[in-house]
């Protein structure tokens, strides 16, 4: 099965976002990947619920939105309104992920569960049969642009181990450093999705990026 493919708007042209969430509409992209950081959990700031009402309405894919934030559940109505598919949130930023699963479950979007790269796999034992998706993260969270950590192959090879002892029907995500090195790599070792941003908005012609990632 061919993988998924989620460019991360975070490395998209904020002054021209229309014209670069129209591509993405036409491209071969499976969904649109959202990344809210509050300045807190991570040390920058991106863009918040106002900007994200007008990519709702601009975009035809499903909204990918990964909550880089502390107390992600307080904006569960929020993120509901927008019309997201998927609500992502960090395992360290919750002290409650359960309840927070429960509770994205019950406004009826998919619940998935992010990890940094220092937390391990195995924490997410209990959690796995309770969530749609698992996004591994192959840089420290909060900037575009960075180097992939190499341990993430190990991670997503770790994952896919424990999501089948744990007779879990997970996916698994992959965001920082993807392009078409590492997102073969990383589908080599067991990923469904992968977050690309620079890989993608950086290329001379990104739809043909996102085609090439869709064929590794």
């Amino acid at each position: 099965m061919e993988p998924l493919v989620a460019p991360s708007l975070l490395s998209a042209d904020f002054g021209n976002l229309s014209k670069d969430i129209e591509m993405i509409n036409r491209s071969e992209a499976d969904w649109l990947h959202l990344d809210i950081m509050d300045g807190v959990f991570v040390p920058n700031i991106s863009f918040g619920f106002p900007v994200l009402k007008h990519v709702a309405r601009l975009s035809c894919k499903p909204l990918d939105v990964h909550l880089m934030i502390v107390n992600p559940e307080k904006f569960i109505p929020e993120v509901k309104a927008i019309g997201a598919y998927v609500m992502n949130v960090h395992y360290e930023a919750c002290t409650h992920l359960h309840r927070v699963v429960q509770q994205i479950r019950e406004a009826g979007m998919k619940p998935a569960v992010t990890i940094n790269p220092a937390t391990p796999i195995l924490m997410l034992k209990d959690i796995l049969p309770e969530v749609y998706m698992v996004l591994v993260m192959g840089v420290n969270p909060g900037f575009g642009g960075q180097k992939f950590i190499e341990h993430t192959i190990d991670k997503v090879c770790e994952l896919r181990e424990l999501i089948q002892l744990s007779h879990s029907d997970a996916l698994i995500e992959v965001d920082g450093g993807v392009n078409l090195d590492t997102g073969k790599r990383l589908i080599d070792a067991g990923a469904d999705i992968l977050v690309a941003g620079n890989a993608v908005f950086s290329a001379p012609v990104p739809e043909e990026m996102i085609h090439a990632l869709k064929s590794l």
